[in-house]
């Protein structure tokens, strides 16, 4: 699995991040491609315009691309987001049966795509994903270092 058949997938993620990061959310989207690689979910982090804290980019991505396919089930599928998947969307990735795990930047304090926790690779769980971590790593850090740093400066 090389990385660069991922490059434009991550590209619309991106600019689900810099949705995101409009909205005042932390900037982190994420898209869920078919077989034949056509983006059938998108979703852009929106915990704080809904108060939801499921509203992460992974699960509404994924509950876009269940209800574009008419099916919870995804396989054949691929999730591409720009930060390491926490446990929760490690969850829903495994519920949803997606094979493929595509992330930018590693998240070294909650990440569970093998920097904190494995949970997507985890033997002893019913389903596995194939993990494929730092694809357009400085650009996906360089989104969240920038907001988190606007938002120390707003707060000083």
């Amino acid at each position: 699995m090389a990385g660069h058949e991922f490059d434009a997938a991550m590209g619309e993620a991106i600019t689900e991040a810099l949705a995101a990061a409009a909205s005042a959310d932390v900037p982190v989207g994420a898209v869920v491609t078919d077989a034949a690689g056509r983006v059938i979910g998108r979703g852009r982090n929106r915990r704080e315009e809904t108060h939801d804290p499921t509203a992460h980019a992974e699960v509404l991505a994924i509950r876009q691309a269940a209800a574009t396919v008419g099916d919870w089930q995804l396989p054949g599928c691929t999730l591409v987001v720009t930060l390491e998947p926490c446990v929760m969307c490690a969850g829903a990735i495994l519920a949803a049966g997606i094979p493929v795990v595509v992330f930018g930047a590693w998240d070294e304090k909650a990440g569970a795509a093998g920097s904190v926790y494995d949970v997507l690779r985890d033997r002893r769980l019913n389903h596995r994903a194939e993990v494929l971590g730092g694809i357009r790593a400085e650009e996906c850090s360089a989104l969240l270092l920038d907001f988190f740093a606007e938002r120390r400066a707003e707060g000083a």
